[in-house]
C-alpha cells in the first residue's frame, strides 16, 4: 500500500532555543484566568536555568513537567517541590525500559525519583509509558504500580502506533490482536478487583478519565485538549495546537506577542472521526494523526479497534464501579483527575 500521509509544509527555520521575549510569555499567561504551564521537550531539563527563571517570574501557580527523568536531580527541591505534577518516562520493568531507552536508564531514573520523594515532592508523580510490541501491557502496568521501590501515584501509556506506516516490517497487527487488546480487557478487570479488595482506585489514566465520563454519561472532546484547551508555545512564540505539530505553521493558532488566550484559534477534529460512533468517547484520539492521516485503511481500523476495545471493556466495568461506589467501598470523587495534564487518555 502507498503511504496515506498528508503532505504538510514544515517551517524548518524554527530556532532551536527559546527566541522570544519572556515578557511576552508572561503577559500572555497573565491574561489567562487560570494558567497551567507545562515544560515539554525534547528534554526540558537540558535547560534547568531557563526553567528556574520562568518559574521565578511567570504569573503561574501550577507547573507541570514532562521529562525522561535522567536529569531530574539537577533542578533542586526548591523548584521540584513546586510542580503540581511530574511525568517521568518509564516503560514498565527495568529490562523493558532499558531495552527501549538504553542500558542503565531505569536505575538512574528510579534513583532520581527516590531522591525527589525524599526531598519532599508531594505532587502527582506519573509514570509515562510508551507501549510497543515488546510490551505485555498487564506486566508493564503492574510492575510500575506494585514496585515497592517507588511511589508513582499515577500511570498512563501511549501506543507506538506506526506514525510512519511500517506494518509490513513490524508485528504490530498480531500484537494488538493477540496481546494488547486482550491485555486491556484483563487489566480493566484487575483495576476493579483492586478497588474491591483495597478500597483504593488505581490512577491509571486511560481508565480513570474515561470511566469518570461514563459514570456521568458525559461526552468528551479530544481528551488531551489539543486545539481547544491545551496549546504549545513554539520556540519563536507561535502557538501550536499540539506539541507534536512543531513547525506545522498553517495550523498555528496565534502568537504569544499579540494573541489573547481567549481568542486562540480553535482546531477541530475532522475526517472519518466526525461520523464515528465512538467519537464522544474517544474525542478523536489524536489531532496530529487526524490531520496527517498516517495510516492506510487497515491501520486506521486497527488503531480505532484498540479504542473500541477500551470502550467496551470499560462499559462492562461500569456496573461494577457503580456498585462499589454505592456500597461505600470507593468514593465517587476518587474516579476523577485533572484534565489536560499531558496524560494520554486514549492510548
Amino acid at each position: 500500500m502507498e503511504n496515506s500521509s498528508v503532505s504538510v509544509e514544515i517551517d524548518h527555520d524554527l530556532p532551536v532555543e527559546q527566541d522570544y521575549d519572556l515578557e511576552d510569555l508572561y503577559g500572555f499567561l497573565a491574561r489567562d484566568h487560570s494558567p497551567v504551564l507545562t515544560f515539554y521537550g525534547g528534554e526540558p531539563l537540558l535547560r534547568v536555568d531557563l526553567i528556574r527563571k520562568i518559574m521565578d517570574e511567570a504569573p503561574v501557580k501550577r507547573f507541570i513537567i514532562q521529562t525522561n527523568g535522567l536529569l531530574l536531580d539537577r533542578l533542586g527541591p526548591t523548584y521540584v517541590n513546586r510542580f503540581a505534577a511530574i511525568l517521568v518516562s518509564l516503560d514498565g520493568s527495568e529490562a523493558l525500559t532499558d531495552k527501549n531507552r538504553g542500558s542503565g536508564t531505569y536505575r538512574k531514573v528510579m534513583e532520581n525519583v527516590k531522591c525527589i520523594l525524599k526531598q519532599g515532592f508531594s505532587g502527582e508523580l506519573i509514570a509515562r509509558m510508551t507501549v510497543t510490541e515488546d510490551t505485555n501491557i498487564i506486566d508493564a502496568v503492574t510492575s510500575l504500580a506494585d514496585n515497592p521501590d517507588h511511589s508513582f501515584t499515577s500511570i498512563h501509556w501511549q501506543l507506538d502506533a506506526n506514525f510512519s506506516p511500517d506494518f509490513s516490517r513490524r508485528p504490530f497487527v498480531s500484537w494488538v490482536q493477540n496481546s494488547y487488546n486482550p491485555g486491556i480487557r484483563l487489566l480493566v478487570r484487575r483495576w476493579t478487583d483492586i478497588m474491591e479488595k483495597t478500597g483504593q482506585v488505581p490512577r491509571w489514566y486511560p481508565f480513570l478519565d474515561t470511566m469518570d465520563d461514563l459514570l456521568e454519561g458525559r461526552e468528551s472532546q479530544l481528551r488531551c485538549g489539543a486545539g481547544y484547551a491545551n496549546y504549545s508555545i513554539m520556540t519563536d512564540g507561535h502557538i501550536a495546537p499540539c506539541p507534536v505539530m512543531v513547525g506545522m505553521s498553517q495550523y498555528y493558532s496565534g502568537h504569544i506577542g499579540y494573541t489573547h488566550p481567549h481568542e486562540i484559534c480553535r482546531i477541530d477534529i475532522g475526517n472519518d472521526c466526525v461520523s464515528c460512533a465512538i467519537r464522544t468517547f474517544c474525542g478523536g484520539r489524536c489531532l496530529y494523526a487526524n490531520i496527517m492521516q498516517p495510516w492506510e485503511t487497515e491501520g486506521r481500523r486497527l488503531i480505532c479497534g484498540t479504542v473500541k476495545n477500551l470502550q467496551t471493556s470499560l462499559m462492562a466495568a461500569v456496573p461494577v464501579v457503580q456498585s462499589l461506589i454505592h456500597s461505600g467501598i470507593i468514593r465517587r470523587q476518587d474516579i476523577s483527575c485533572e484534565k489536560f495534564n499531558g496524560c494520554e487518555i486514549i492510548p
